[in-house]
């Protein structure tokens, strides 16, 4: 009887041992499952742990913008832009905006970029609202920049804060793009440089040109920012501006002339901005003709309409009207 009840025990005990046994080896399989479920969603126990970070700024898809007013959350990669102010520094870029401003629609450098493109204004931010933009650039001077802004995150830029290779950089750094910016800034910079080295030997160290634009009746001349070329002939080209200009234009930048006083501003060389499609009161009168740098053939003309920019686009295309008006057309 004592012999039976010691092998009963013993059953007993081997029973609650596989018991154990099984319970232990159900445990760690189910531990084992989670970091199985978590790569079949996309995901690894080493990511989730080491790079939280990383994940969040791509599940939210977007960036800190540090902009002039602050910072700004905006989409990582922008689809949707309505570029109210510098969109030819975006289209420059190869970016396509969706929307942008009636000087932008109308100038003939960007016509075939902007075919299928809605020009809109921010007095009227219903027009922007309609399109549905992730992303809204606007200037400084602009009404309703608070509508715009609950219409999508609105980045605001103070013309004339940055100069014209900082604007650049600066819209590239929106959009993801500023290494491609820089590169452009560097290569232009030393071209336009090696431009100007040029004129200068061939013309003197001491050449003066004038920049002016010229709408009807009306006559202005240009300092050294005040894009029409300005700042590729000042700035770039190192060339130098008639001091009686350099007087006049040291307050607004630019300067308003009668045709009577005209000619006191024009140094060696004229750049004239103007309409090329029409005729021009100016161009053409006898005070016009009687200036010297006219008779020599020292004037460079170019539209109106295709300079009030100074993006890449803009700017390489006037270079090229410069180096060949200085460096081949002039007598």
């Amino acid at each position: 009887m004592k012999k039976n009840t010691y092998w009963v025990a013993a059953l007993l005990l081997l029973f609650v041992l596989v018991l154990s046994a099984c319970g232990n080896a159900q445990t760690e399989q189910g531990a084992a499952t989670e970091p199985t479920t978590e790569a079949a969603a996309g995901k690894s126990t080493e990511a989730a742990t080491t790079e939280p970070a990383a994940t969040e700024e791509t599940s939210s898809g977007t960036v800190t913008y540090e902009s002039e007013t602050g910072p700004v959350e905006i989409p990582a990669n922008p689809t949707r832009i309505v570029a109210l102010t510098n969109a030819p520094n975006v289209l420059s870029l190869d970016v396509a905006p969706i929307g942008v401003d009636q000087w932008t629609g109308e100038n003939p450098l960007f016509a075939d970029k902007l075919k299928d493109v809605a020009v809109v204004s921010e007095e009227q931010p219903e027009t922007v609202a309609a399109l549905a933009p992730d992303l809204i650039i606007a200037g400084s001077h602009m009404k309703n920049l608070d509508q715009l802004s609950k219409i999508a995150p609105t980045v605001v830029y103070t013309w004339g804060k940055l100069n014209y290779l900082d604007q650049q950089v600066e819209i590239g750094k929106l959009l993801g793009k500023e290494d491609e910016a820089q590169a452009w800034v560097d290569d232009f910079t030393k071209r336009a440089a090696d431009a100007g080295e040029k004129i200068k030997a061939k013309y003197g160290d001491d050449v003066t040109v004038s920049v002016i634009e010229i709408d009807g009746k009306s006559a202005f001349v240009m300092g050294d920012s005040w894009a029409r070329g300005t700042e590729i002939v000042y700035q770039a080209m190192g060339l130098k501006m008639p001091e009686k200009v350099k007087e006049a234009v040291s307050t607004e930048g630019y300067y308003s002339l009668s045709l009577e006083v005209l000619p006191e501003y024009l140094g060696d060389f004229v750049l004239v901005s103007r309409r090329l499609d029409a005729s021009n009161e100016i161009i053409g009168s006898e005070v016009w003709n009687q200036i010297p740098a006219v008779k020599e053939g020292h004037v460079i003309e170019f539209e109106s309409r295709a300079s009030s920019y100074s993006d890449p686009t803009t700017l390489e295309n006037l270079l090229g009207i410069f180096e060949k008006g200085f460096l081949e057309d002039s007598k």
